[in-house]
């Protein structure tokens, strides 16, 4: 496919004797395209050139060589040539591409051969899952998707919470209320009431926290009875996870937890301490940051346990070893960026500085409700991720049956509708800020939502299945789209793979979830203003092989962001 960027680059560096890419870089989309498709701002160059940027532009629009199948013409506005590209080229070569590469469109091979490490979900076991790992998930999830595409191999880590002192708990409330429960049919149900009043009931009784460290103590020193036990509720709170990672669409090739890392702490300990890197401070062992503006990052605590910093140390190395990755990251709520940046350091100050230099915190805010409060710290307020995407299904299906009775398979679009609309929700706007979660917003139809996309993309299947229409590119007559709305809409696709691209660079799924509602608006005006199908057989099928090309960009754009696109709604 054309590199138009690349194409103007290169013609001004001939102008210029600049660096080629270099320029590229400066190369922009103006806000307005009645102002050009590009726009190269000179005031970039007046150092370089010593000349005032209206006359380094005027200098160069003068000079350059103009490809009239590249270049319609370039003008001169203050110090910017605003640049004009072929349309008829632009349409030949985006139509084309995705003749070529239909589902794929948008891919690329650049990360071939290097592997993404995301580390995201990591849930507490032992306790149902809670919507406040819903954002790590989806957002984990569709970075790993992303990534993929762009011809990486993402490595999907869930650093599950599966040690500590709360399985010392839920096992000493189970060997005291065991009978008082109904754990032979609702085991998860029954493990976290019990864990629940086992931290209620410790309040009154001191002596429960002991027992909670004791039978974590045998935890700790294998005994096979509390072992297989602690194995076993590992078990089912997988399996219960696992049905909404289903939902989700979320992909894990690792469940590595805490615990897994126990035996390998020690060693990391000892590199620190052979390294000089340790220090004692009020009976802690620590490492020194104060050099690099950070309080000491805890190793050992003044109880002589080892803490987050320690395993998190233990499986950076791991994951170095096994997947001598080209980037790390590490999708966790914004709390944690110290912790982080404290791990990151002391990686690099232990000689892994190229791993460390490859290592990304991804943070991201809170889900609050459309009050700016907190989902699950109010009474009422549904905090299992399972039962609000239960929820958001019966809503859907409510809708169905309202508007559209007699809908085929409901049950699987109000599935794909309802999770696809809380997935949006929360990777349309920047993730650093709070998801606002609200029925209202998330559930319209006509809004910036998910069901509005997927309802878009239901619209180009319905046309082309209207029109019977099967996709040739061989007999399009790319001069027949030529209105404003559909050049918008081809300018658009156009710039998919650099979309995905940028939402990589970012590690911003968001990125890509505002790029897919322009296309929509795009092609819903497009629709509004033009008929699609016609009179006119060629005028027709060129309309439906850019409709076409919209349903492919939209499916696969939702899909990276895992999202399931109905076929009607």
């Amino acid at each position: 496919m054309i590199n138009f960027k690349k194409e103007i680059a290169n013609k001004i560096a001939k102008v210029t004797n600049l660096n080629e890419k270099e320029l590229e870089k400066y190369i922009e989309v103006p806000p307005n395209s009645d102002l050009g498709d590009y726009a190269f701002p000179c005031f970039k160059l007046a150092k370089d050139l010593r000349k005032a940027p209206p006359m380094i532009a005027n200098d160069i629009k003068e000079n350059i060589e103009i490809d009239e199948s590249i270049i319609e013409k370039i003008d001169v506005v203050g110090g910017y040539l605003n640049i004009f590209i072929n349309k008829e080229t632009l349409i030949k070569t985006v139509l084309e591409e995705v003749a070529k590469k239909q589902d794929k469109y948008g891919s690329s091979s650049i990360g071939e051969g290097k592997n993404v490490v995301i580390d995201y979900s990591a849930p507490n076991i032992a306790k149902p899952f809670h919507i406040g790992h819903l954002r790590s998930t989806v957002i984990g999830g569709a970075l790993y998707k992303i990534y993929n595409f762009l011809g990486y191999n993402s490595v999907g880590i869930n650093y599950l919470g599966d040690w500590g002192l709360q399985f010392g708990k839920v096992m000493a409330g189970i060997s005291l209320w065991k009978d008082e429960y109904d754990f032979e049919n609702d085991e998860m149900s029954s493990i976290l009431k019990t864990y629940i009043r086992f931290n209620q009931e410790e309040k009154e009784k001191p002596e429960l926290t002991d027992l909670a460290r004791q039978y974590f103590k045998r935890l700790e020193d294998g005994e096979k009875e509390i072992v297989d036990l602690w194995t076993h509720i590992r078990k089912i709170s997988l399996e219960n996870y696992e049905k909404t990672y289903k939902l989700l669409n979320s992909k894990f090739d690792s469940y590595n937890g805490e615990a897994y890392y126990n035996d390998k702490m020690d060693p990391v300990v000892e590199e620190l301490r052979g390294k000089g890197l340790l220090k004692e401070s009020q009976g802690a062992q620590v490492v020194d940051l104060e050099e690099y503006d950070m309080p000491p990052c805890i190793i050992i605590t003044s109880a002589g346990t080892t803490i987050y910093a320690t395993r998190d140390l233990a499986s950076l190395k791991d994951r170095i070893n096994k997947y001598n990755f080209d980037k790390a990251i590490y999708v966790v709520g914004n709390e944690q960026q110290l912790h982080f940046k404290q791990v990151f350091k002391v990686l690099e100050l232990m000689g892994y500085g190229e791993y460390a230099s490859k290592c990304t915190h991804v943070p991201f805010g809170l889900v609050v409700d459309k009050d700016g409060e907190k989902i699950g710290s109010r009474k009422g307020n549904s905090v299992f991720l399972e039962d609000i995407l239960n929820e958001a299904i019966d809503k859907v299906r409510d809708i169905i049956n309202e508007k559209n009775p007699s809908l085929e398979d409901k049950d699987e679009v109000a599935r794909k509708v309802g999770v696809g609309a809380i997935i949006f929700n929360d990777l349309s706007n920047s993730r650093i800020k709070d998801e606002i979660f609200d029925w209202d917003m998330l559930l319209n139809f006509q809004g910036e939502t998910g069901p509005y996309i997927q309802y878009i993309y239901v619209r180009t299947r319905s046309l082309l299945n209207k029109a019977g229409y099967t996709p040739k590119i061989e007999e399009i007559d790319f001069s027949k789209l030529k209105e404003k709305e559909a050049i918008g809409t081809l300018k658009l696709i156009y710039t998919f793979n650099e979309v995905v691209q940028n939402a990589a660079d970012k590690n911003e799924p968001s990125v890509l979830a505002r790029y897919l509602i322009d296309l929509s608006q795009n092609f819903s005006t497009f629709y509004n203003e033009h008929k699609i199908i016609t009179e006119d057989k060629a005028i027709q099928d060129a309309r439906l092989f850019l409709t076409y090309a919209v349903g492919t960009v939209l499916k696969s754009g939702a899909e990276l962001l895992g999202m399931e696109m109905p076929n009607q709604m």
